[in-house]
C-alpha cells in the first residue's frame, strides 16, 4: 500500500493544450484508450476523471479507477468508490454550524497537543449567506428594506461570527448577505463548470449542505446534497465514499405546449420519476427534447431531484450551456477553455446526435408535448394534481382519512364558512381559501421564463380590472438581484406590486417555513372554523407543518399559477369553467384571457435578460454591503466564545474525546424515546421555523432573559447546540405512537408520564439509560439537515431501527456515531409485535463488518435480527472513532 501523497500512476495521460497563448494541462481520459469509456454515462465520466486525477494509491487507488471504468458490470452491485468533489458549497444556516465545528475542532486539537492551524478547509468552500428571511412585512413598497433591516438586527451576532470565519479560515469564500439564494448564486456566479488551478483543467463538481444543491446539474456540473457533517470532512480533504450508482437515462422528445410552463414540466418529471423509483440512482437526461429546454428549465428539473429521490438529475454541457455562461457574464477566456477541455475529454454533448448516447442502466421517456398545467400537493411535492382536476381533488382530500391526500373533515363541516373583518371590510373564509400566495424559493425564481410569465400575467390581470383580496399574504422573494433587474426592465414590476407581490427580500422564505404571521383576523377565522386553509407557492417543499401551522394544505405551482390562485382566492376553482373575477364592465374574466404564451414570454426574456445585469449584481459581491462592512469581527486563530451568547456556542461533540480510539459501545437495555411510523422527514426531526412560546427552547431562552419577540427562528440559532437539542423532534405534526395526538411529546416509559421529548431525553440521561428510536419507511426523507443527526446525538439517541432510510440522513447518522439499524425484509415493528415499551439490547462486535446482521434481545426474552446499515468500510471507520469529525481530529493529530 502506498503512502499518502504517492505519485499519480496516471501521469502518462496528462496532456497540454494551448488556448489564446496560454498553456493548460489536463488528464485526457480519451488517452486511456479503453473502449468502455465512450459507453459510460457522462455523469460517471465526471466521477472517473476525479478518480484518475486524484489517484494516489492511498485514498484513491488504481483499482477504484478500474471499478468506475467497469461501471456497466459493477452498477447496482454495491461496489464502493471514492469521490473527491472539486469544491463544497454551504449556505448560511448550514454554514454557521460548519464554522462552529471548525472552531471547536481547533480547540480540541489544541487541547490534545496538536497544531490548531491545521484545521482549515483543504477543498475550496463557498459559503453563501442566503439567510432565511421571515416575511414580517409584505404588500408594501418598503417591505424589502424593512425585512432586511429586521433580519440583520436578528442575525448580527451570527454574521459577526461568519465574518471571523472569513478571515480565520483559509480557502473559504464567504458571499455576504443580500446577494440571493445559494443555489441561484451558485448557478449564476459561483459555478466554474471547469476549474483552472495553476493551469490544470478539471471538471467542476461539488457537494453542498442542502439537498437542492442538485440544481447545478442543470448546467452540467455534477453535484448533490450531503449532510453538513460529511461536507466538513470533504472540506478537510477526505474523499466521499459512495456506492457506484445505477444511471437512469431519461429521454426527452417533443416540444412543450405554448400554454405550459417549465414548472409543469418539472412537476410531471418529478411524479414520473417517483413512480419509476430512482432513489440512490443518478438520472441523466438525453434526447432531442433537451435542446428545447433552457438552462433555467434544466436547472429547475435538477433542483427537484430530492423530490423524485435521485442523487443527481444531470444535463451534460452543450452549446446552450455555453450561451448561458455568456448570458450570465462569465469571461470569454473561461468559456473557451470550458469548451476546449470538455470536447477533448468527450464530456461535451450534442443532444440531437443519438450516436453520442451512452449506455444506461434503464431508459425511460417523456414526450414534452403531453405535459399539461399542474400543481403538486396538498402535503407532498410529488403528488401531482392537474389544474383541471384541482377542485375535485381538493374536495376528495377533505373526505379522505388523514394522510398525504386526506384531512378527514366530516361531511357536515365541509361547507363551513367563517366571516372575518379585515380593514373594515367583511370577507368569507372557507375550506380551500388561499391565505398565502408566495413566489419564492430556489426552484423557480432562477427561471426568467416563469418569473416574466408571472409578470406578464399580472399586467394583464390588472389591465382587466382584477385584484387580490387584501388579507391574502402575498410575497415575491427572488433568488437573486438579477430577477429585480429583468422584472423592472420588462415593465412588469408595477403590476406585480399592484396585486400585492412586492419584493420582500432575497433568500429562502415561505418555502422554508418563514412565511411570517398571518393577519390576526385570518388566523382566528381559520381556527374558529377548523378550516383547511391553503398556501400556494412556487417552491419545492410543501410538507405538512412546514409552510405555516395554519395552512394544512399547501400546493406547489408555477409563479403564474401562484398569482392565478391568489386572484381566485381559493383552490376550489375550475379555471376552464369558473371566472377569476369580472372586469369594470361586469364581464367575466377567465384565466385563459390573461394567460401568456411561451412565445410572448420568450420575446420579453430575449429583450431584457442581458449579461450586464449579472455582471453588475455579482461584481458587488466582493465589496459586500453597508451593513456587512460595518460589522467588527474578532481576530485570531481561535474563536473567543462568549458564554452569554444564545446564538453561538462551543458544542460538546469533542469534550470527552481522547487521542486513542475506544472499543464501540453496545446497546444495553435501551428504552425507546420515540415510536414513529412511515415518512418521518427531517422537517419532523430537525429544528426549523419559529420557536414556539411553550417549547423547551423557549424556556431555555426565556431563562436567559430573552422575550418571545427576540427568540428568532431555529435556523438562525443553529450555532447554539442547547437551543437545537431542545428543538429536535419539536414539529407540531410529529406522530409518535406513544401519544394520542400529533405533537412534540412522548412518554417516559418507566413512569408512564407524558412530557416534552427533550425533557424525557434529559431525564433518561440523568437516569443513565440509553435510548433508541423505532421508525418505519423512508426515515429522514426531505432536505438534508445536519441537526437532524446532531440533535438526536444531543438527546442521547444511540441507534435507530427503521424499515428504510433516506440516503443523506443515514449518512449523517453514521457521521455522528448513531447506528442505523434496519429491519430484515418483510419485517416491521408491527409484524414483530413491538410496542416500544420493551428494553432493547444489541451486542456490537469489535470486528463489525459493513452490512452485518446482528441480534436484538428484548427484556421479555424475544429476539429478532437487524441489518447494520454501515454500507462501507469508511463508514465503519467513522463509527469506531465516534463520528466523522472525531476521525478527522485524530487524523490531524
Amino acid at each position: 500500500m502506498a503512502t499518502e501523497g504517492s505519485p499519480n500512476p496516471f501521469e502518462d495521460i496528462k496532456k497540454t493544450t494551448e488556448i489564446d497563448g496560454k498553456t493548460y494541462s489536463f488528464f485526457n481520459l480519451a488517452e486511456l484508450k479503453d473502449a468502455r469509456y465512450d459507453k459510460l454515462p457522462y455523469s460517471i465520466r465526471v466521477l472517473l476523471e476525479s478518480a484518475v486525477r486524484n489517484c494516489d494509491e492511498f485514498q484513491i487507488q488504481k483499482s477504484d479507477v478500474e471499478n468506475i471504468l467497469n461501471w456497466e458490470q459493477n452498477q447496482g452491485r454495491s461496489v464502493e468508490i471514492p469521490f473527491k468533489p472539486a469544491r463544497v458549497i454551504l449556505q448560511d444556516f448550514t454554514g454557521v454550524p460548519a464554522v462552529v465545528d471548525f472552531a471547536a475542532m481547533r480547540d480540541a486539537v489544541k487541547r490534545l497537543g496538536g497544531n490548531p492551524e491545521k484545521i482549515n478547509p483543504i477543498c475550496p468552500a463557498d459559503l453563501v449567506i442566503d439567510h432565511s428571511i421571515q416575511v414580517d412585512v409584505s404588500r408594501s413598497a418598503d417591505a424589502l428594506e424593512q425585512n432586511q433591516e429586521l433580519e440583520f438586527e436578528r442575525n448580527k451576532e451570527r454574521f459577526v461570527f461568519l465574518k471571523w470565519g472569513a478571515t480565520a479560515l483559509k480557502n473559504m469564500l464567504i458571499v455576504p448577505p443580500g446577494s440571493g439564494i445559494v443555489h441561484q448564486v451558485n448557478l449564476e456566479y459561483l459555478a466554474r463548470v471547469v476549474f483552472s488551478e495553476e493551469g490544470l483543467l478539471y471538471p467542476d463538481s461539488l457537494v453542498g449542505t442542502d439537498s437542492h444543491t442538485t440544481m447545478i446539474n442543470g448546467l452540467g456540473v455534477v453535484g448533490w446534497g450531503v449532510g453538513g457533517i460529511e461536507a466538513e470532512a470533504v472540506m478537510l480533504g477526505q474523499a466521499i465514499s459512495m456506492v457506484l450508482p445505477e444511471v437512469v437515462g431519461y429521454k426527452l422528445t417533443g416540444k412543450v405546449d405554448q400554454l405550459v410552463t417549465s414548472t409543469d414540466v418539472v412537476l410531471t418529471v418529478t411524479k414520473h420519476l417517483r413512480q419509476i423509483g430512482v432513489v440512490g440512482k443518478f438520472v441523466e437526461f438525453f434526447g432531442p427534447g433537451v435542446s428545447q429546454l433552457s438552462i433555467a428549465d434544466r436547472a429547475t428539473i435538477s433542483n427537484m431531484c430530492p423530490e423524485y429521490g435521485a442523487t443527481v438529475g444531470f444535463f451534460p454541457v452543450d452549446e446552450k450551456s455555453l450561451q448561458y455562461l455568456r448570458q450570465t457574464g462569465r469571461s470569454e477566456e473561461r468559456i473557451k477553455f470550458v469548451e476546449k477541455f470538455l470536447r477533448e475529454i468527450r464530456l461535451f454533448r450534442n443532444y440531437n446526435n443519438p450516436e453520442e448516447d451512452p449506455v444506461f442502466s434503464q431508459v425511460v421517456e417523456l414526450d414534452l408535448s403531453t405535459v399539461t398545467s399542474c400543481c403538486s400537493g396538498p402535503k407532498r411535492p410529488h403528488d401531482k394534481v392537474p389544474v383541471s382536476e384541482m377542485k375535485v381533488d381538493f374536495n376528495t382530500c377533505l373526505n379522505n382519512k388523514i394522510g398525504f391526500k386526506g384531512f378527514a373533515i366530516p361531511a357536515d363541516k365541509q361547507s363551513t364558512q367563517v366571516p372575518i373583518v379585515y380593514d373594515n371590510q367583511e370577507y368569507i373564509l372557507s375550506h380551500g381559501s388561499v391565505v398565502i400566495a408566495a413566489i419564492t424559493s430556489c426552484t423557480n425564481t432562477s427561471n426568467p421564463s416563469v418569473m416574466l410569465g408571472a409578470g406578464v400575467l399580472a399586467k394583464k390581470a390588472v389591465e382587466a380590472g382584477l385584484s387580490v383580496k387584501p388579507y391574502i399574504k402575498t410575497s415575491l422573494s427572488p433568488g437573486s438581484g438579477v430577477v429585480t433587474y429583468y422584472l423592472r426592465d420588462g415593465g412588469v414590476t408595477p403590476y406585480l406590486e399592484k396585486l400585492g407581490f412586492d419584493i420582500v427580500g432575497y433568500g429562502c422564505m415561505t418555502c422554508i417555513g418563514n412565511s411570517g404571521p398571518l393577519p390576526e383576523a385570518v388566523s382566528e377565522g381559520i381556527e374558529k372554523g377548523d378550516l383547511v386553509a391553503c398556501g400556494v407557492l412556487s417552491g419545492n417543499r410543501n410538507f405538512e407543518g412546514r409552510i405555516h401551522p395554519l395552512t394544512r394544505a399547501n400546493y406547489l405551482a408555477s409563479p403564474p399559477l401562484v398569482i392565478a390562485y391568489a386572484l381566485a382566492g381559493t383552490v376550489l376553482i375550475d379555471f376552464e369553467k369558473d371566472p377569476l373575477g369580472t372586469n369594470p364592465e361586469g364581464k367575466p374574466v377567465y384565466l385563459r384571457d390573461i394567460w401568456p404564451t411561451r412565445e410572448e414570454i420568450q420575446a420579453v426574456e430575449k429583450e431584457v435578460v442581458v449579461p450586464a445585469m449579472f455582471t453588475d449584481v455579482y461584481s458587488r459581491i466582493q465589496q459586500g454591503n453597508k451593513r456587512w462592512n460595518s460589522l467588527v469581527a474578532p481576530e485570531g486563530m481561535l474563536y473567543p466564545w462568549d458564554e452569554k451568547s444564545t446564538y453561538i456556542k462551543s458544542p460538546p461533540f469533542f469534550e470527552k474525546m481522547g487521542k486513542e480510539v475506544t472499543p464501540p459501545e453496545g446497546i444495553k437495555e435501551a428504552l425507546v424515546l420515540l415510536n414513529l411510523g412511515d415518512s418521518v422527514t427531517t422537517d419532523h426531526i430537525s429544528p426549523a421555523g419559529s420557536i414556539a412560546r411553550n417549547s423547551p427552547a423557549a424556556r431555555y431562552l426565556g431563562n436567559r432573559g430573552l422575550t418571545p419577540r427576540e427568540f428568532n427562528s431555529y435556523g438562525s440559532r443553529r450555532g447554539n447546540d442547547a437551543v437545537m437539542a431542545r428543538g429536535t423532534f419539536a414539529n407540531i405534526r410529529l406522530v409518535n405512537k406513544f401519544i394520542s395526538k400529533a405533537g412534540p411529546r412522548t412518554r417516559h416509559i418507566p413512569s408512564g408520564e407524558e412530557m416534552d421529548i427533550f425533557d424525557a431525553a434529559e431525564r433518561y440521561q440523568k437516569e443513565g439509560r440509553q435510548v433508541i428510536v423505532l421508525a418505519g419507511k423512508e426515515y429522514g426523507s426531505g432536505s438534508s439537515r445536519d441537526w437532524a443527526a446532531k440533535g438526536p446525538w444531543m438527546l442521547g439517541i444511540k441507534a435507530v431501527i427503521a424499515e428504510s432510510y433516506e440516503r443523506i440522513h443515514r449518512s449523517n447518522l453514521v457521521g455522528m456515531g448513531i447506528i442505523p439499524f434496519q429491519y430484515l425484509p418483510g419485517q416491521t415493528a408491527e409484524t414483530l409485535g413491538l410496542t416500544g415499551t420493551e428494553t432493547y439490547s444489541i451486542d456490537i462486535p469489535d470486528k463489525l463488518t459493513a452490512g452485518q446482521v446482528l441480534e436484538v434481545k428484548l427484556n421479555d426474552g424475544r429476539t429478532f435480527q437487524v441489518l447494520t446499515r454501515f454500507d462501507t468500510e469508511v463508514e465503519l471507520t467513522y463509527f469506531r472513532h465516534g463520528g466523522i469529525l472525531n476521525y478527522m481530529i485524530r487524523r490531524m493529530l
